[in-house]
């Protein structure tokens, strides 16, 4: 199931009241977020991110990440994974009443998935990779982060559930404490362009839909369908460490706002000639949305999940080897084009990974669970298993994250570019 967005569908998706099937994530689709662009300065044995939370002793032990935790028996509501790490503050201090008067959103029929929003502002840069390089500090091609702002090479399950705010809920009871990241976005001129805004939408059957479990009756069922687990990462879209193998979530890229048209273009020289000055290029990837049921992470940063398929039997299911279905969701990054911008000189950070591909081929994303488990309880129960069109951070039961609708500074990033040479890392690039 796919999304197209446009600008004009901001003020409905807002509100809860477009389709939960209406497009690629608008600024509306999603909401959220504590922002700050961020350079990093550092020295021989601490690094420190500006704009972000963290200071980090290099010499430090590495944390040992866990990769499994409690199996998934399902279909179910409970959660696998690690250990629920409970929030430090009170998390109803991070709520208010759904857009100031408690409404409970529209159902999401005649779609058949719930849905959950929200947007994250655009957070900090850094040459780090706390999946492919943990403990490594500026081993990897520059990232942006989203979510969690003390998100590093030493990040873990632990440290992001209890340190951080979040660019996808401002204030300080960050409820999300999830990191998100995607390769920088370079403008070829010495700088990154920051994005406006990333939109993040879970979708997913409710609990209650036969195609839920395996154990229903019905023959088309895709999976057993469970939460996402405490603790899960993984990696998706183009692979990192192997340029040649086929990429994973259906990445392209759109345009949207005024003069651009929208399409699904698969590298930016293709987007180019629809995204004029004044609009915005949008990349636009799915995370996976099976799950082993055991593994959090595997060697490969992959293995352990997988997208499901139609094979030689006809409808969609999630294979033998990941039965278990989770909210999955959908990322749209938008960034301005503003004069002075070249759209040819435009690349992500990673395509240097392939450099005989066009610019933007080497689209992907990162994520490292770190939900509050109440509130992550609440957009499951109310809005994926409820079938209801939650946006903005709506939690479906007449509450909503406190700053998901919207980024921080507004719906463009106050600093479009930040030179490269402001951002530095304890590996020279």
């Amino acid at each position: 199931m796919r999304l197209t967005l446009s600008l004009a569908m901001i003020g409905a998706l807002a509100c809860g009241c477009g389709s939960s099937d209406a497009g690629d994530p608008s600024p509306s689709d999603a909401t959220a977020s504590d922002t700050s662009t961020s350079d990093v300065t550092s020295s021989d044995d601490t690094m420190h991110m500006h704009g972000g939370d963290a200071m980090v002793d290099a010499d430090a032990s590495c944390p040992t990440a866990a990769t499994t935790g409690t199996a998934a028996t399902g279909p179910t509501d409970t959660f696998a994974g690690l250990a629920s790490i409970p929030s430090e503050f009170d998390v109803d201090s991070g709520l208010a009443p759904a857009w100031g008067t408690g409404a409970i959103p529209a159902s999401a029929a005649p779609d058949v998935v719930g849905a959950f929003r929200f947007i994250c502002g655009a957070g900090h840069l850094l040459y780090d990779d706390p999946i492919m390089y943990p403990c490594q500090p500026g081993k990897s091609h520059l990232h942006q982060f989203y979510g969690n702002t003390g998100a590093n090479a030493y990040s873990t399950f632990d440290s992001l559930r209890t340190t951080g705010k979040s660019t996808c809920a401002n204030g300080d009871h960050p409820v999300n404490r999830s990191a998100y990241w995607t390769p920088a976005m370079l403008d070829g001129k010495e700088n990154v362009v920051q994005p406006d805004w990333e939109a993040v939408y879970y979708k997913r059957r409710p609990l209650s839909d036969p195609k839920c479990s395996r154990t229903s009756g019905d023959p088309q069922a895709q999976g057993d369908c469970v939460p996402v687990p405490n603790g899960i990462q993984f990696i998706f879209g183009f692979d990192p460490t192997k340029s040649t193998a086929a990429k994973t979530g259906d990445g392209y890229f759109n345009c949207d706002g005024p003069g651009a048209t929208q399409g699904h273009y698969p590298d930016i020289p293709t987007a180019k000639p629809f995204c004029p000055v004044g609009s915005q290029l949008l990349a636009v990837i799915d995370a996976p949305s099976c799950w082993d049921g055991k593994n959090l992470d595997t060697p490969d940063h992959r293995s352990h999940v997988s997208y499901p398929t139609y094979g030689d039997w006809g409808y969609l299911k999630c294979d033998a080897a990941h039965p278990f279905v989770l909210p999955t969701f959908h990322l749209a990054i938008a960034y301005s084009v503003k004069a002075g911008d070249d759209l040819s000189l435009w690349t992500l950070s990673s395509d240097m990974l392939a450099p005989d591909k066009p610019h933007g081929y080497t689209l992907h994303g990162d994520y490292k669970e770190a939900w509050d488990n109440d509130v992550k309880t609440m957009w499951t129960k109310g809005c994926v298993d409820g079938l209801l069109n939650c946006s903005g951070g709506d939690l479906g039961n007449g509450r909503q994250i406190i700053g998901a609708s919207q980024p921080s500074y507004g719906w463009t990033n106050p600093q479009h570019l930040v030179p490269l040479s402001s951002i530095e890392s304890t590996h020279m690039h």
